[in-house]
């Protein structure tokens, strides 16, 4: 698959599981800047989704820099991982904790030394890791 079917399939698991757990889902009919997917849980409280969809070996994906500012308590980012098609892994996350982490994580990178030793360019580029299962299957931030 290339990146556009794995971001598209992505999309569309994270709108079928919302909806498989009682959520009324919205997929916009155009790009939209800083969201995938709009839906309401079953007391009508709102939320914007932004999916995030990697296919490789790692719990590992790929941000820009504008996403340490998009903080709401109603955005949540959800992190697909495709292992295999017919399963895949979602870590479900609020939009604060992804702006603290990937500048955090930025900021380490650039103070960290290049391996020939130079310091690291700035960049737009930014990446969040899971290397654990707090996040993992967090469907119940959307409900609380």
């Amino acid at each position: 698959m290339n990146n556009i079917n794995i971001g598209n399939a992505g999309e569309y698991f994270v709108a079928g599981e919302l909806e498989r757990r009682g959520f009324t889902v919205g997929v916009p009919m155009s790009n939209v800047k800083d969201y995938d997917l709009l839906c309401a849980n079953r007391e009508g409280k709102q939320f914007a989704i932004q999916v995030k969809t990697t296919a490789d070996g790692r719990n590992k994906w790929m941000l820009a820099q504008k996403n340490e500012n998009i903080i709401s308590d109603n955005v949540y980012y959800v992190f697909v991982h495709l292992h295999q098609l017919d399963n895949p892994t979602y870590f479900v996350v609020p939009s604060k904790v992804v702006a603290e982490t990937i500048s955090k994580g930025h900021q380490q990178w650039l103070n960290t030394p290049s391996k020939s030793g130079e310091p690291h360019k700035d960049s737009n580029l930014r990446t969040i890791e899971f290397d654990d299962n707090t996040y993992l299957n967090r469907w119940d931030y959307l409900t609380d």
